[in-house]
């Protein structure tokens, strides 16, 4: 259900001179009066130290903001990081899986035709004699 308010119909004066003249009177009188009181000291004092706060209170704002962007590149570049590292640790282990020592005899005998010589096709040769140089 719906709550129905009942509202009372407003009245409408016309805007004469004379209120104008009042208004205006009384709006004067006020400024005066807030001009007269801000060159007492207590109120200047007050004024400095509002402007203070205000001034802090943008400080921590702009330090909140600049907070969180750089929080916001730190996280995306630990990201990155991660992904960097994963890569890394990917090509470790391809490379140990290419450097294996039995895939390259493998490679050699297959790709290049090599085999392991036996022992009659090895050579010794000797090392000449320190002095015969």
């Amino acid at each position: 259900m719906g709550a129905v308010t009942i509202e009372r119909p407003t009245r409408t004066s016309k805007l004469t001179t004379e209120t104008v003249r009042a208004g205006f009177n009384n709006a004067y009188r006020l400024s005066r009066r807030i001009f007269a009181a801000l060159g007492q000291q207590d109120v200047l004092v007050t004024m400095g130290l509002v402007a203070v706060l205000v001034a802090s209170a943008i400080g921590v704002v702009a330090s909140v903001h600049t907070n969180r962007g750089l929080f916001n590149e730190l996280s995306q570049l630990q990201g990155e990081r991660d992904g960097y590292h994963r890569e890394w640790s990917q090509l470790l282990l391809e490379q140990s899986a290419l450097s294996a020592h039995g895939r390259i005899e493998r490679l050699a005998s297959d790709q290049l035709g090599l085999v392991v010589p036996g022992k009659q096709d090895i050579v010794l040769v000797q090392l000449p004699a320190q002095g015969s140089r």
